[in-house]
């Protein structure tokens, strides 16, 4: 008894000891939790986003529909049905002038591109004719040199190995330090050559460069071609309130009344017809372009040396400008700024 009692104070531990492995399994569950609760958490952010997102295009497909609805009602009666095509079209010949002059600047940036292509990789190619030739050079000497020593150390050799006498010692060792000093030469002869092969083999391997794009130089001409263009187009219609008309019927995106009766809107419908056939007319349109292409050239000004598009203040009409008393003797007043004006879209066709 007494024995038990003095074995009283060990206390046993039935506890399993963790090993390390299963530390590390307990970590990375942590760590799995910890990693899948942040997962959830992005969910849940991407599903409220989405949410909203799928509430504001169930409110632009409704005012869609509303739009739609009130058109399809217009378009049902004859008083109103006329004023709505009219609003169309109007509509539609300024799209007309927008991509007429989108391709007219298309067209040109393709050719200028073109050019500066060639002429970039004309500039390259003789550039590494030049680095070639000296390259070429620097191969061409270290091969004679190559050559010379090789050729001097070969003699020495030979020298060296007629003198077998015992009394031809002194001129043996004169000859043999002469040797080292020449063999010493010759590879740093071989040295130069490779590294001027190796010169060679890496220029022939220099991809050319990539193309850096229109040149800012380019870009103002094809610019200001763009905005002469567009004044051709106000000019073909200058007789004519379209030009205004079509504008203010792109700022609306419902249909207004403001074209009159039946008769007054079929009117205004043939007048657009004829304007869709004198914008897409190409008589003389290189030569009205070239003109306004060479006021502009002289009186256009930039905000900064980086600027491609220049500013609206400096393309205002001044007396004695090409476009004064134009075509059917019409004031340079009523011809807008259209790059101010923004007419045809121009800015967004502008390259930058």
């Amino acid at each position: 008894m007494m024995a038990l009692r003095q074995l009283g104070f060990l206390k046993l531990n039935f506890r399993r000891e963790e090993t390390p492995d299963e530390e590390r399994r307990v970590l990375a569950l942590f760590r799995n939790r910890a990693e899948l609760k942040k997962a959830y958490g992005e969910l849940q952010e991407e599903i409220y986003r989405l949410k909203d997102r799928i509430k504001q295009q169930e409110g632009a497909t409704q005012r869609v529909q509303e739009m739609l609805g009130a058109l399809e009602a217009r378009l049902g009666v004859t008083d109103t049905a006329f004023p709505a095509l009219a609003f169309y079209q109007l509509r539609k010949l300024w799209q007309t002038g927008r991509e007429l002059l989108q391709r007219f600047v298309a067209e040109l940036a393709a050719q200028q591109e073109e050019r500066e292509r060639r002429q970039h990789l004309a500039e390259h190619n003789r550039r590494q004719f030049a680095k070639r030739q000296a390259a070429e050079q620097r191969l061409h000497d270290a091969q004679r040199l190559a050559a010379e020593e090789a050729a001097r150390l070969a003699d020495l050799d030979s020298r060296r190995a007629r003198l077998e006498r015992f009394w031809h010692y002194f001129k043996r060792r004169a000859l043999e330090q002469a040797i080292v000093r020449t063999r010493a030469a010759a590879a740093a002869t071989e040295a130069s050559l490779a590294a001027a092969g190796a010169a060679v083999e890496q220029i022939a391997l220099e991809p050319v460069p990539e193309f850096p794009g229109l040149s800012l130089d380019a870009r103002r001409a094809i610019n200001v071609a763009a905005i002469a263009y567009a004044e051709v187009l106000c000019a073909r219609l200058a007789r004519t309130q379209l030009v205004m008309q079509a504008r203010e019927a792109t700022r609306h995106r419902e249909v207004t009344d403001e074209y009159g009766s039946r008769a007054e809107c079929e009117a205004l419908m043939r007048q657009i017809e004829r304007a869709h056939d004198l914008l897409r007319g190409g008589a003389n349109l290189t030569q009205e372009v070239r003109q306004r292409s060479d006021r502009l050239k002289q009186v256009a000004r930039y905000r900064a040396a980086t600027d491609a598009a220049p500013t609206a203040e400096s393309l205002a009409f001044s007396e004695g400008d090409a476009l004064e008393g134009g075509a059917g003797g019409l004031a340079a007043a009523r011809m807008p700024n259209v790059l101010a004006e923004d007419t045809w879209d121009l800015y967004s066709v502008l390259l930058h």
